[in-house]
């Protein structure tokens, strides 16, 4: 693995924190590509000795000629992009959130077809914003080649980015793996329409009152367990440019407080939640996506919701978490 060089477009966001520690781990070579900010995510999760070892790059997806020259000069063999802006960013700046969701994906993509003696596949994070409510599909996981259905424009420029990858494939025999998140949580999902769970684990960690933002059914993952799948699907190298939902579990929002309340007894009574349902199905099946690049292995969402208040705990006792910030 010692051979593999990895860019990461997007280190710094919650899921691109977790491949670069994932990867790391594992022994490969990571360059952080992203905007000028502070890695707290980063340090949320590992160490400063850890992070010295990531080669940090300041850089726009939007930049067609930094983004191929960061490739050309470190030598990339693998791209895992995550940069983009979600749902509520791109309803209140459209153009913005074309640009960068829709753009920046195409950018990454003709990069990877002018290096294509380097670049050996792409991996991206699509949505499961790219199908519509529930009851335009039949009862059960809906199939990862269920019809396409957004009522957002971020699952708009979803819809966009996967048919951009399939006609890269189709004209330039460029390899991209997508992967559909759907709620995620864990330490370093702050921002987003679905990451008030996780901000209630950090408030039942901190000892603070919070209500999650919606209730109804949801379907779930870890944040690391999502990094696994992108990481796992950037080394398989399928032929193609599949694009394939992720397992997880299916929670019912009193079940969550429930978990974070098993977890953190001291916050029994102060963790509530809306009562609005959010539009998506509350099931997927990834079963297709483990059939193609191996069993990704998601972890329980109570052993999970422990995990994730554990380590808030353990960083807000080692002073590496703003715990406002964080929850704000």
């Amino acid at each position: 693995m010692s051979s593999e060089r990895f860019l990461i477009i997007g280190a710094m966001g919650c899921i691109g924190a977790w491949s670069t520690k994932r990867l790391l781990d594992d022994g490969a070579n990571v360059v952080s590509y992203d905007l000028p900010g502070d890695p707290h995510r980063l340090k949320l999760i590992m160490g400063e000795d850890r992070i010295a070892k990531v080669t940090f790059l300041t850089g726009d997806v939007t930049d067609q000629t930094s983004l191929e020259a960061a490739v050309k000069q470190h030598e990339i063999t693998h791209i895992i992009h995550l940069a983009a802006i979600q749902v509520p960013s791109v309803r209140a700046n459209p153009v913005l959130g074309s640009q960068i969701n829709v753009v920046g994906t195409t950018i990454v993509l003709e990069t990877a077809k002018r290096l294509a003696d380097q670049v050996q596949s792409v991996a991206y994070a699509s949505s499961v914003a790219v199908y519509g409510p529930a009851n335009k599909y039949p009862t059960g996981p809906v199939a990862h080649d269920a019809p396409l259905l957004p009522t957002t424009l971020y699952g708009v420029n979803k819809v966009d980015n996967e048919w951009t990858g399939k006609i890269y494939w189709q004209d330039h025999q460029v390899r991209s793996i997508g992967v559909r998140p759907a709620f995620v949580y864990g330490p370093g999902r702050d921002v987003g329409m679905t990451s008030t769970p996780t901000k209630a684990m950090l408030a039942a960690a901190a000892g603070r009152e919070y209500t999650i933002s919606f209730g109804g059914t949801g379907f779930y993952q870890h944040a690391e367990d999502v990094a696994k799948a992108l990481i796992a699907g950037a080394r398989a190298e399928v032929d193609g440019a599949p694009v394939y939902n992720l397992g997880g579990a299916t929670m019912a929002m009193d079940d969550i407080v429930a978990a974070i309340t098993a977890a953190a007894p001291e916050s029994a009574g102060k963790i509530t939640c809306a009562d609005n349902q959010l539009p998506f199905p509350d099931a997927y099946d990834g079963a297709p996506l483990d059939t193609a690049i191996g069993a990704i292995g998601y972890r329980d969402f109570v052993e999970g919701t422990r995990q994730t208040i554990e380590h808030f705990r353990q960083a807000i006792a080692d002073g590496r978490l703003d715990v406002d910030r964080a929850i704000a």
